[in-house]
């Protein structure tokens, strides 16, 4: 738009914001506290001469978080491994042997011990390859580094799921929201109930107190609290 002032001259308008009406800068959004649902990395080494699974257990069992162990490096002695093509058949190896892959999980107490395994595959001195579920002691020959994950917050799920609860879940206000407090409030109710459900018709929760069932749904501040009783 044009205006003529005075003497005949034209006066434009100013495109643009007004000076000084820019947005101004937001402070930065710092988070003071991990989510529960948050995984943490960790390159662990273990000592020579140690156990591997007794110096993970017991940095879960002290920590109070899972540990899902993703790779190993290094070498052992002595393992004693069930192999998944013998059931029941337990194999004592003596020796060294190099590690060539390394997994499983371990979770605190209250947890099942069901839900707590290691499973490793070892190359012997003269190039053969053998492997399994670890039964026993797993002695470092050297240091063996460890990479593993960490969670404070985990969910027990009983599968498949039958078509009467997935047809409930899917009716549910926010049942497809993982962030929604209902969804969340609504999830929590559902497990507490399956857990019942194995305490009372066995499996792993098989004689378990209701009451420590309960415990084991989780609150944002964690999973496994102190003072709770083992298995």
């Amino acid at each position: 738009m044009h205006q003529v002032g005075e003497g005949g001259e034209i006066n434009r308008k100013p495109r643009g914001r007004p000076a000084g009406s820019k947005n101004k800068p937001k402070p930065p959004i710092i988070i003071t506290r991990d989510s529960a649902n948050a995984l943490r990395t960790h390159l662990m080494e273990i000592a020579d001469g140690c156990d591997i699974v007794e110096s993970v257990s017991t940095f879960a069992r002290r920590r109070q978080r899972g540990i899902c162990i993703m790779s190993g490096t290094g070498t052992v002695t002595n393992v004693i491994i069930r192999q998944p093509a013998s059931p029941g058949a337990v194999v004592t190896l003596h020796g060294r042997f190099e590690i060539l892959s390394l997994s499983g999980s371990f979770l605190p107490p209250p947890a099942p011990a069901a839900a707590t395994g290691l499973t490793i595959y070892l190359a012997g001195g003269q190039g053969q390859v053998v492997g399994g579920s670890v039964v026993g002691p797993l002695t470092c020959s050297g240091p063996v580094v460890v990479m593993a994950a960490s969670f404070s917050n985990a969910a027990y799920e009983r599968l498949p799921l039958e078509e009467d609860d997935a047809a409930g879940q899917m009716g549910m206000p926010g049942a497809g929201e993982l962030g929604s407090p209902t969804g969340v409030g609504q999830q929590q109710q559902q497990q507490q109930h399956d857990l019942m459900g194995e305490a009372n018709g066995g499996g792993l929760f098989q004689g378990m107190n209701p009451n420590l069932l309960n415990s084991i749904q989780l609150p944002s501040e964690g999973y496994w609290a102190n003072g709770r009783p083992s298995f």
